[in-house]
């Protein structure tokens, strides 16, 4: 429940407290559970507005450049969308929350095995 509560914070706080509008990606970012693409040294910070490191130099973008880099594709659901550089996977989680297909592309064999 602890999540579930920060994430909606998240939302509320970063994203549309911010320049988000789109509903349907702010229902998105509720949706989809953040802390689970972190490593468990930060699940507890997993919903601060922080690009955070995943391992091999890589980091997860923080929520707000996800919601606004979502938001700008202006999907309506019928799209089959290619990510290139999958890293945690939280970003193709968020765009297949919104589209139809997603295919997602990641060089380094370690993060596409964790993602």
């Amino acid at each position: 429940m602890e999540h579930e509560a920060a994430r909606e914070l998240m939302v509320k706080r970063q994203l549309a407290g911010r320049d988000i509008k789109d509903p349907r990606v702010l229902e998105a970012m509720r949706a989809v559970p953040r802390h689970l693409f972190v490593p468990e040294a930060f699940r507890d910070r997993a919903y601060d507005d922080m690009a955070m490191g995943i391992g091999q130099g890589q980091t997860i973008s923080q929520p707000y450049m996800v919601a606004k880099m979502t938001e700008m594709l202006e999907l309506t659901g019928s799209e089959r969308v290619l990510e290139v550089g999958t890293g945690s996977g939280y970003q193709s989680a968020v765009l297949a929350a919104l589209s139809r297909e997603v295919f997602s592309i990641e060089r380094i064999e370690a993060l596409a095995g964790q993602a």
